[in-house]
């Protein structure tokens, strides 16, 4: 999950102020974490109180928690429905396919031990705001490739199971996207993409430096990269560092009890039985 808070962290000063040039300056004085990062931490502390519970009471504390986070984090970054949304005493879904189901669902990757079981779960968190059909499908495909990435599959199986699955078009290269990409904040535009930018990267930090030298919605397009990337290829623990520090206190120890579920609970990922021929050696 660290993967995604610090791409989100790395890409906010990018964001308005977007770059083509690989060789930004990766962190600096105004490098924070926005909308992406706490709604993540939001999802991952509802998916862990809620372990082993039906789906309503998943739902509730997803709503729950993003709204209570949200508020105590009102100038992060969110967009104008989901601002209604964070502040409403009836919270419901209003049909968004919006790429804020993408950015929050990493920890759903790393949490479940089949894809059938990520997949379900990735829906649940994305449903409660982002209920159209291309919002929850870009949850879905992000979550997908996580845990595909953590079972040990390379990245043709990964590519091709997304784009089978998802009808995304992966085929296209960074350098033929870059010139005429613009700022979109839909799954449609931007989670394409950011596993595009997974599959080009050779490491973590080579995959956060093209998905922010992509342009477009920097943050939220490096968040989902980079919680594909750390599944993949794991995450220098200089890096792990600096996220930890630039999140407050709360948020800190969310993540950390985040780790302390993933070492304690032990969920194995188990391949589908149809790409298990295409897995990498893992570890």
């Amino acid at each position: 999950m660290l993967g995604a808070i610090l791409g989100d962290i790395v890409g906010s000063v990018y964001e308005f102020n977007n770059t083509n040039d690989y060789d930004f300056k990766l962190l600096g004085r105004w490098s924070r974490p926005t909308d992406d990062s706490y709604m993540t931490l939001a999802v991952a502390k509802a998916l862990m109180d809620t372990w082993g519970m039906d789906d309503d009471a998943v739902r509730e504390a997803v709503v729950e928690d993003m709204q209570d986070i949200g508020r105590r984090y009102p100038y992060a970054g969110y967009g104008g429905r989901f601002t209604g949304w964070l502040v409403s005493r009836d919270p419901k879904p209003y049909g968004s396919f919006g790429n804020g189901s993408g950015m929050r669902v990493s920890p759903v990757g790393w949490m479940y031990g089949t894809l059938d079981e990520t997949l379900h779960a990735a829906a649940l968190t994305a449903e409660v705001t982002h209920d159209h059909p291309e919002g929850i499908k870009g949850a879905q495909a992000v979550a997908a490739a996580v845990f595909l990435a953590r079972a040990g599959a390379d990245k043709a199986a990964i590519k091709d199971y997304i784009t089978k699955t998802f009808d995304y078009d992966l085929s296209r290269t960074l350098d033929e996207i870059r010139p005429t990409y613009s700022f979109y904040a839909i799954c449609q535009k931007s989670v394409p993409e950011s596993i595009i930018a997974f599959l080009e990267g050779n490491d973590y930090e080579d995959v956060i430096r093209k998905a922010v030298s992509l342009g477009g919605d920097s943050d939220t397009i490096a968040c989902m990269a980079g919680a594909i990337a750390e599944a993949y290829f794991g995450m220098p623990e200089a890096l792990k560092i600096e996220a930890r520090s630039r999140l407050d206190r709360p948020m800190r120890d969310i993540s950390d009890r985040f780790e302390e579920f993933l070492s304690k609970h032990k969920v194995q990922a188990i391949m589908p039985e149809e790409i298990q021929h295409t897995t990498r050696q893992a570890g």
